[in-house]
C-alpha cells in the first residue's frame, strides 16, 4: 500500500516538473510514507511538500495542493487532504481496511513479516558481559534490546546473525581465577585474607567447593608462603591494584602454569554454562558464541595489528605501539601493545571488529552499557583505519536500568557480590515483566524499573494490560463454544463492511499500520516502538469490548465481529513474539 502511495506521489512530482511548477533539475527526496496515529488526519502521511517547498521556492502549503491536483487516481483511495503547513494525508477506501483482516488470518504468525534477503546481512553483537560471575539487571536491559532488535530486524527481512563476545582472556579472568584459589584454601582450612579487589559472590565458593570435591587438597599451599613478599593491599594502606597482579604472579609462581589453568578454565565454564542458563531462561539465544582466547589463538590480533601497520596508522613511542586514532576523530592515541610486549583490550577489540569485516558483514551492530560511550569514538576510528564503510559499525547504548521496592532504590554493588542478579529479577517479577519493562522505552533513557508495579495483575502493569487483552479474546472464543454459538471465519472476513462503528475503524486502522511499524522500528533500531504498538492495540482493544456486544444475535455480524477479534489476536501474539514475551491463552 505504501510503495503504491509512494508511486503515486513519484508520478506527481514528475507532472509539476513537465508542468514548470517544480524546477526540472530539482533533487526527488526520498519520499516517507507513515502511518497516522489520529483516524481525524486519515490513515497515511506525507511530509514530501514541506520537503520539497524550500528548494523549489514554494510555499509549502501551496506545493501540497499542486501535488493533490496531480495525483492519479486510484481504486483504494476515498480521499486526500491537506493538513497544517502541508502535510498531505490519504484516506483509504473502507474495503482496503477491510481487506487487512482476511490477509492476517491468512498469513498468521507471518503478518507483518518481509522474507528474508540474504544480501542485507547484519551481525548484532549484545550483552558480552565479562564471564567473571552472574548477570545483573543492566546485563538485562541490554539482553532484552538487543534480541528484540534482533527479532524485529529479521521481521523487517534482514539477514541477521547474534553474538556474545566472550571475554575470556585478559587480566579480569586472572583475577577470577586467584579468587576462586583463595577460597579454596580457605575451604582448606588455611587463614585466608582476601584481596580488597577479589571477586566475592557466592558463585566464586560454589567454585571453589567443586575443585575442592574433585582435587581435595591438591592444591593447598600454606597461608603464610602465599602472602611472603607481596606488598600491602589497600585495607593496610597500599595499592589494590598492585596487590591483586602480585597475588596473581605468586599463584602461578606456586602452583605452575597448568594448576592455574585449571582454576581458570573451571572458573569460566562454571560461569559461562551459568551466564547460557540465566540467558536462555531470559528467552535470548545466540547465534554464536565467540571467545576472545580462541581469538588470540587464532592470531587475530596480530592480524588486526598488522593490518593498521600496513595502513602507516601507527607508531612507536616509549617502546609502546600506538594506533593514530587522532586521525580518525577520536579524541587522542591509543595504545595496542604495551612497552612489555601485552596487547591491550583495545587491540583485542580491533582484531575482534577486524574479524567482523572479514567475515562479510555488511552491518554491524555493538550494543554497549553506556558506561562503554568513551569506546565509541576509538572503535569507529579503527574502522576507517581499515577501510571499512564508515557506516558499517552502528553503536547502540544503553543505559542502566534502576530497580525500586516499596518506593525505595535497590542498591548495587559488582565487585562485592551485593548485586541484583538478573535470575532475582525473573524469580521476582517473570521474565515475560522484565523483557516489556526493559523495552518500554528508548534504550538510551534513563529507566526506572518499578518491581511493584511489574508484579501487579492490573491495568497500572503494561504487560499484564497488552497480554490480558490477547487472553481476553481467548476467553470470549470460549464462550462462544460455551453459548453453542457458531462462527463461519470466511465468512466473518466477507462480511467486514458490516463493522463501521468507530471502535471497529480504529481496530482496523490498527491492524493495518502493523508492518509499518515493524518496518519503522527496524529503520531507527527501536523495539520499543512495537511496545508502544501494543499497548495501543491493547487498549483499543479493551474499549472494543466494553463498547460493543461481540457475541451478537446476528450470525453475520458476530462471525465478522470475532474474525475481527481473531485478527487482533494474531497481532498482539506477533507482536509480543517480537518482544520475546508470552501471549497467553487465560489470565
Amino acid at each position: 500500500m505504501k510503495d503504491i502511495l509512494i508511486k503515486l506521489l513519484t508520478n506527481a512530482i514528475s507532472t509539476l516538473k513537465d508542468q514548470h511548477i517544480l524546477p526540472a533539475d530539482i533533487a526527488i527526496p526520498p519520499i516517507k510514507i507513515d502511518a497516522t496515529k489520529n483516524q481525524a488526519h486519515g490513515d497515511f502521511s506525507t511530509n514530501v511538500a514541506l520537503i520539497l517547498a524550500k528548494p523549489a521556492k514554494l510555499a509549502s502549503h501551496g506545493l501540497a495542493e499542486h501535488i493533490i491536483k496531480a495525483l492519479q487516481t486510484h481504486d483504494m483511495l476515498e480521499k486526500v487532504e491537506i493538513a497544517g503547513p502541508g502535510f498531505i494525508n490519504f484516506f483509504m477506501q473502507k474495503d482496503v481496511l477491510n481487506d487487512v483482516v482476511a490477509t492476517i488470518l491468512r498469513e498468521q504468525d507471518n503478518y507483518g513479516f518481509v522474507p528474508e534477503n540474504p544480501d542485507n546481512t547484519v551481525l548484532i553483537e549484545f550483552v558480552s558481559a565479562n564471564p567473571t560471575g552472574p548477570l545483573h539487571v543492566g546485563h538485562g536491559r541490554g539482553a532484552a534490546f538487543g534480541s528484540s532488535l534482533a527479532n524485529v530486524l529479521k521481521a523487517a527481512g534482514f539477514s541477521v546473525t547474534t553474538e556474545y563476545y566472550v571475554n575470556d582472556a585478559g587480566r579480569q579472568m586472572d583475577i577470577l581465577a586467584v579468587s576462586v584459589w583463595l577460597r579454596y584454601l580457605e575451604l582448606n582450612k588455611e587463614p585466608v585474607v582476601l584481596p580488597a579487589n577479589a571477586y566475592r559472590g557466592e558463585y566464586v565458593q560454589e567454585i571453589s567447593q567443586r575443585i575442592v570435591e574433585q582435587y581435595s587438597h591438591q592444591f593447598v599451599v600454606a597461608w603464610a608462603k602465599v602472602v611472603h613478599n607481596l606488598p600491602k593491599d589497600a585495607p593496610e594502606g597500599g595499592d589494590k591494584e598492585q596487590y591483586i597482579d602480585a597475588m596473581i604472579a605468586k599463584m602461578r609462581q606456586l602452583l605452575g602454569n597448568d594448576a592455574f589453568k585449571l582454576f581458570h578454565t573451571h572458573a569460566l565454564t562454571f560461569v559461562l554454562n551459568d551466564i547460557k542458563a540465566d540467558l536462555q531462561d531470559f528467552g535470548t539465544t545466540f547465534d554464536n558464541w565467540l571467545s576472545e582466547q580462541s581469538l588470540m589463538d587464532k592470531g587475530f590480533i596480530e592480524q588486526g595489528i598488522a593490518a593498521l601497520k600496513a595502513c602507516g596508522k601507527t607508531y612507536v613511542k616509549e617502546g609502546a605501539l600506538w594506533f593514530k586514532a587522532t586521525d580518525f576523530g577520536d579524541e587522542k592515541d591509543r595504545v595496542l601493545m604495551r612497552q612489555n610486549g601485552q596487547t591491550t583490550y583495545f587491540a583485542s577489540d580491533v582484531a575482534y571488529h577486524w574479524h567482523k569485516c572479514q567475515r562479510g558483514f555488511k552491518r554491524m551492530i555493538d550494543i554497549f552499557g553506556a558506561d562503554h560511550h568513551g569506546y565509541v569514538a576509538r572503535l569507529k576510528a579503527a574502522m576507517r583505519a581499515l577501510a571499512c564503510d564508515d557506516n558499517t559499525l552502528d553503536v547502540r547504548l544503553v543505559q542502566f536500568a534502576i530497580l525500586y521496592r516499596d518506593g525505595q532504590r535497590v542498591q548495587m554493588s559488582t565487585r562485592s557480590g551485593s548485586f541484583v542478579t538478573l535470575r532475582e529479577l525473573r524469580e521476582e517479577v517473570g521474565p515475560d515483566a522484565a523483557r516489556f519493562f526493559y523495552t518500554a522505552r528508548k534504550p538510551e533513557q534513563h529507566l526506572d524499573f518499578d518491581l511493584d508495579i511489574a508484579k501487579k495483575q492490573s491495568n497500572d502493569n503494561p504487560v499484564y494490560y497488552v497480554q490480558y487483552a490477547h487472553a481476553r479474546i481467548a476467553s470470549v472464543l470460549r464462550q462462544l463454544k460455551a453459548r453453542n454459538l457458531h462462527w463461519d471465519e470466511a465468512s466473518g472476513c466477507a462480511h467486514i463492511d458490516k463493522l463501521d462503528s468507530p471502535h471497529e475503524r480504529a481496530l482496523l486502522t490498527l491492524l493495518q499500520r502493523f508492518p509499518d511499524v515493524i518496518t519503522r522500528a527496524a529503520d531507527a533500531c527501536e523495539p520499543h516502538q512495537i511496545t508502544y504498538y501494543l499497548r495501543e492495540l491493547a487498549t483499543a482493544l479493551h474499549s472494543y469490548y466494553n463498547a460493543i456486544t461481540l457475541l451478537c444475535e446476528d450470525e453475520l455480524l458476530r462471525s465478522a465481529r470475532l474474525s475481527l477479534l481473531k485478527a487482533v489476536q494474531q497481532v498482539l501474539k506477533n507482536g509480543l513474539n517480537l518482544l520475546g514475551i508470552s501471549a497467553p491463552w487465560s489470565m
